[in-house]
């Protein structure tokens, strides 16, 4: 008896070309595209690890918990890192970039997330760009939450390392993930004693062994499964149009924050500026005196199936994240939510208006 999921004939070489072309593509790049056969962590600690050595001074920017870690590989390859964190509830801005280099020229490497689900916050990274271009630095960016919830455009924004997943705003698993690569970054591996080689970690080996080989012979069997799943995904962005498929994002965002600020309750935007807010995920302040863990496990437990988390670590007691990516980006999931969180807030006494919320989620979704 076959079965769809298991008995898969082996994807060819010039299938897994063609799925790299539809995302270089989707980023607009005509640079190098590496498909990573792994969740994003893969080609995030590759790039890092390929790219930077004893010889690096980096410019680190925390807007979030990626941050602390690419600080943290940084560190590992021996680079000298000059961390730039600001608040989790506000995003970084350029002239804070050009602050750091004015007080540390000597950077040549910097490394940014775009968009941070687990914090909600997302940063101006064309503003970025420029101020890193002006200096000559590598630019490494994690778009793994901001690809197809928001615009990423490496080439347009001079992002050496572009790295995306698929399963945030593109809808899809989290097996699979891919890089763009910059000729530049390229030549700064190829010239990395420190490189990764002949490892899973290794980009400089997919580009020997499949890219210089003209894209004809894989370096070994792909996973099946991501690589088919990572197909449609691209198929379905495709057939609703990229910018469709972000307005519904930056959609659910807009009725989200508004939904919460008329709802009351003492919950609040975590993220204190509208323009800051990813529109990824919303997160929120938990009413103070109220524990956010509690709040979502309450509200899941009258709905499990709702796309709600506490934050993590230190932030479980007081973050609620709102994930409306992918198929949750969708006016139906911003009134559920908006519902269970009403409920749980008028359980513990507290003066909720889930009418005038669901009003106001309506006309933010609307406008």
């Amino acid at each position: 008896m076959t079965h769809p999921f298991l008995d898969l004939p082996p994807l060819t070489a010039g299938r897994f070309a063609a799925i790299e072309d539809r995302v270089a593509r989707l980023l607009g790049t005509r640079r190098d595209v590496v498909i990573a056969q792994g969740e994003a962590l893969l080609p995030l600690e590759g790039a890092i690890r390929g790219t930077a050595g004893p010889d690096t001074v980096a410019l680190n920017v925390i807007t979030g918990p990626y941050g602390q870690t690419f600080g943290d590989w940084l560190r590992d390859c021996g680079a000298r890192v000059h961390d730039l964190a600001v608040p989790f509830h506000a995003a970084v801005t350029a002239e804070q970039v050009r602050e750091a280099f004015a007080e540390h020229p000597e950077i040549g490497f910097v490394s940014l997330v775009h968009a941070e689900a687990a914090t909600g916050n997302t940063n101006p990274v064309a503003e970025i760009g420029a101020v890193v271009r002006e200096h000559g630095a590598l630019f490494y960016l994690d778009a793994v939450a901001s690809v197809g919830a928001e615009p990423v455009l490496p080439d347009t924004w001079g992002v050496d390392l572009c790295v995306i997943g698929a399963q945030k705003a593109m809808g899809g698993p989290a097996g699979v993930s891919a890089v763009s690569v910059s000729e530049r970054a390229w030549a700064r591996m190829a010239a990395n004693p420190g490189a990764p080689r002949r490892s899973y970690l290794s980009l400089l080996d997919w580009k020997e062994r499949w890219i210089d080989g003209g894209r004809r012979a894989l370096p070994h069997a792909p996973a099946q499964l991501e690589m088919l799943a990572l197909e449609a995904c691209l198929e379905r962005i495709e057939a609703d149009g990229l910018a469709a498929v972000t307005a519904r994002h930056a959609a659910a965002a807009a009725a989200t924050r508004a939904g919460v600020l008329a709802l009351g309750g003492g919950a609040a935007p975590y993220v204190r500026e509208a323009r800051d807010a990813a529109p990824v995920a919303t997160t929120l302040r938990a009413p103070a005196g109220v524990d956010a863990s509690e709040l979502v496990a309450r509200a899941l437990e009258r709905d499990p199936a709702l796309p709600l988390a506490a934050g993590g670590g230190a932030l479980a007691k007081e973050m609620i994240r709102v994930n409306h990516y992918g198929p949750h980006a969708a006016p139906g999931t911003v009134r559920d939510c908006l519902a269970a969180l009403g409920a749980v807030l008028a359980d513990k006494g507290l003066p909720t208006d889930p009418e005038g919320a669901q009003r106001a989620a309506e006309d933010a979704w609307r406008a």
